[in-house]
Formats: structure tokens, C-alpha cells, sequence
């Protein structure tokens, strides 16, 4: 069988009827050797009675949520290719040709593409239209370096076996997003073509969650993108608290009528420690996901490994440790000299903040190699097992 039409459901009632008569008018047109199969979720209303009436299979998904539907689905689909959309009349199955053509030509994913294909009125809020879509459609090109303009179109086709080898964990919507990005990660051929969406047939209210929804699909962009959430901003914070630091070393800086001082000081070290911590969770996050598989391994985490040993490690945040030591012992010895007594702070605190700041930062460093080895140690043990 070339094609199975993959159809979530949850209480379709007033629509998969129509839905379901429109593929078949499409498998007829283009003699097209085809299933319809529903994928139902729960349904309480007589869904499941009118999708097999009709002569679609139908499988049920025990476990809750649009991306179990459609995990389920891809698992009992029989076609060597599936065509997948949503059981509300929101897309119209009669449009599923160019679909075929482009899966047939070789794309593992081929990606409905709902601005280029028009947008009929009331057929999406304008919240999504021109916020939620084209800002997550953004972030997911952004992070991933995808060509994709709509992340969140439902209409799509795909290689069945493909999808089958790939390890998809949502269970939400936000398994739309999770399809893409894994999708780029074992390098499948992936095209856009325009579709049109249309209002939903349904009068009662749909299954997405605008902020709930919209906050699961920016969560898992962010989870899989780790440059993004840790390297970037790390970077840009310990770079940004250092030169802050530096120039505040020798004595305070006034810019027209605003003065720059210990307080600023301390804030720019906050942020060289805020930045380190984003660092180390940046290197055992990408250890981790590379190990288990959740994301593909980075060019330069091998080399970087077989620099960055437990004892290198350990090396490193010694120094830094003991840096912060002397000059914990050079305050000390000021304050000696004062008899013990009061200190001007402005003069104290440009090596007091100094110092704590790399007392912290050789904590970080010495844990961080501790817990990265423990992680290697995991690994090659599972991998032997």
C-alpha cells in the first residue's frame, strides 16, 4: 500500500464525516492505493461509529493527547507514505496530491505551508496569525537553521518508515515542532508546499490552548536548542561581566552625570557566575542529549573531551580556587594594617568582589569535571551493557 490519509480525533463528530469523504475523493481521482485510517483519542460522541461506517480503520490511543494520536497512528499506518491532518475540516483532504508528488520525487517530510497557501477569514485567531505562528515559525528557524515558514501547519506528508525510526517523546502539540526538529537532525529531506486554511466545521471550542499550547511548543524549542538556552547568553554574560569588572578595577567611571562603581561591580561579577553556570550546563546537557540520542552530537564535543579531562578540569578550577584564596589573603592583610577596623569600601570591595567571584568560579569548574566525568562513567557503561 503506497499511502495512508492519518486523521487525529477527539470528538469529530459534526466533521469527520466530511473529512473522511473528501480523502476518499482524492484516493478515487488519482487512484491513489490508500487507507483511511483514524487515529481516535478518546472519543465519547459517535466519531468512531460514523469513521467506521464509512469504511476507515480506526485504531484507539489509550494515552492522552494530540502527539500520542498521531504517534499511535504512524505506528498502525500501512501505507509506505501518510498523509496526516486534522479531523475538523480545517484543511481540505481533496488537496492531497502535491503531497504525493513531493514524497514520491524522494522528501522524507513535506511540510503544508498555510501564509503561502492563504489564510480564510476566521480560520485562525489573529493572535496566531500574526504572533504565536510566525514568532515560534521564527525561534525554530533561528535555532535550528530550518527553511520551514510554518512550523505548526498540520497538514503534512511524510515517509512513514522514516518517522517510525525516530524516537518522538510529546504528547502534546507540541509533537508538531518535535516532528521538524528531529526530523532535521537524522538529515531527512524535508519540503514546503503552500495549503489553504479553511474556519473548522466544529461549533464547539477546539482542542488548542493558545498560551498553554504556545508555551509547549517554545519549551521544547528551547530544550533541544542548547546553544540557545545556555551557550549564547553564557557567553554573552561572562564576556560582557568581565569587561565590567576590568574596567572597574583601577577606580570608578562617570559617564556624563551617571558613576560607576562597586555596585555595578558586583552585578557585572553576578553575571560572570550566572554566565559560568550556564556554560557547564551547556557542556553536560550536550554530553547527556548526545549520549542518549536526543540530539546529534557536536562537532567538537569529542576533541573537547579528550581536552577537557577530570584531572584538566580539577586543574583549572584549582587555580581559579586559589586565585580567589590570595586574594581573600591581600584583603586580610589590609585590613591588618588598618588594626582591624573600619574599611573604605569603595577601595575593599574592588578585591573582596574579585576574590569571591573566583572562590565561586573554581567551585563551579571543580563540580562541573565531577559531574561531566560521572556522566562519561554512565555512558560507558551502558554502552558496554
Amino acid at each position: 500500500m503506497e499511502l495512508t490519509i492519518l486523521m487525529p480525533c477527539l470528538n469529530e463528530l459534526e466533521t469527520i464525516g466530511t473529512c473522511i469523504r473528501k480523502a476518499k475523493r482524492s484516493i478515487k481521482a488519482f487512484n491513489l492505493d490508500a487507507e483511511i485510517l483514524i487515529s481516535d483519542n478518546g472519543s465519547t460522541d459517535e466519531s468512531i461509529l460514523i469513521a467506521e461506517s464509512m469504511g476507515a480503520r480506526v485504531v484507539i490511543t489509550e494515552e492522552k493527547g494530540y502527539g500520542s494520536a498521531l504517534r499511535y497512528g504512524i505506528a498502525n499506518a500501512r501505507g509506505k507514505f501518510v498523509i496526516m491532518a486534522d479531523a475538523d475540516d480545517s484543511y481540505n483532504f481533496e488537496d492531497i496530491y502535491p503531497f504525493v508528488v513531493k514524497l514520491r520525487e524522494g522528501y522524507d517530510l513535506v511540510m503544508g505551508n498555510r501564509f503561502n497557501g492563504g489564510i480564510e477569514k476566521n480560520a485562525m485567531p489573529l493572535l496566531h496569525r500574526y504572533l504565536g505562528n510566525p514568532v515560534l515559525s521564527f525561534l525554530g528557524r533561528l535555532f535550528f537553521r530550518l527553511p520551514i515558514r510554518d512550523f505548526h501547519c498540520g497538514f503534512r506528508g511524510f515517509n512513514t518508515q522514516a518517522m517510525k525510526a525516530i524516537d518522538f517523546t510529546t504528547t502534546g502539540m507540541e509533537f508538531a515542532s518535535e516532528m521538524i526538529i528531529k526530523s532535521s537532525f537524522r538529515k531527512l529531506r524535508i519540503a514546503e508546499i503552500p495549503v489553504k486554511l479553511y474556519p473548522d466545521g466544529r461549533t464547539r471550542a477546539p482542542h488548542l490552548r493558545t498560551w498553554r499550547d504556545g508555551w509547549r511548543h517554545l519549551r521544547f524549542l528551547l530544550l533541544y536548542s542548547h546553544n540557545w538556552l545556555f551557550l549564547y547568553p553564557g557567553l554573552a554574560l561572562i564576556i560582557g561581566g568581565l569587561g565590567i569588572v576590568g574596567a572597574l578595577l583601577p577606580a570608578p567611571i562617570t559617564i556624563g552625570k551617571v558613576t560607576f562603581d562597586i555596585h555595578t561591580m558586583l552585578y557585572a561579577a553576578f553575571f560572570v557566575l550566572t554566565g559560568m553556570q550556564m556554560l557547564t550546563f551547556y557542556y553536560c546537557s550536550q554530553l547527556f542529549a548526545s549520549h542518549m540520542g536526543l540530539v546529534k552530537k557536536p562537532s567538537w564535543l569529542p576533541a573537547f573531551n579528550r581536552f577537557f579531562t577530570l584531572e584538566r578540569g580539577l586543574i583549572i578550577g584549582v587555580t581559579l580556587f586559589l586565585t580567589g584564596i590570595i586574594l581573600t589573603l591581600c584583603s586580610f592583610q589590609i585590613w591588618t594594617h588598618k588594626s582591624f577596623g573600619n574599611l573604605q569600601p569603595s577601595s575593599m570591595l574592588r578585591i573582596i568582589i574579585p576574590s569571591i567571584m573566583t572562590l565561586i568560579l573554581g567551585t563551579q569548574v571543580i563540580l562541573s569535571s565531577f559531574f561531566a566525568s560521572i556522566l562519561d562513567i554512565w555512558k560507558n557503561k551502558h554502552t558496554e551493557d
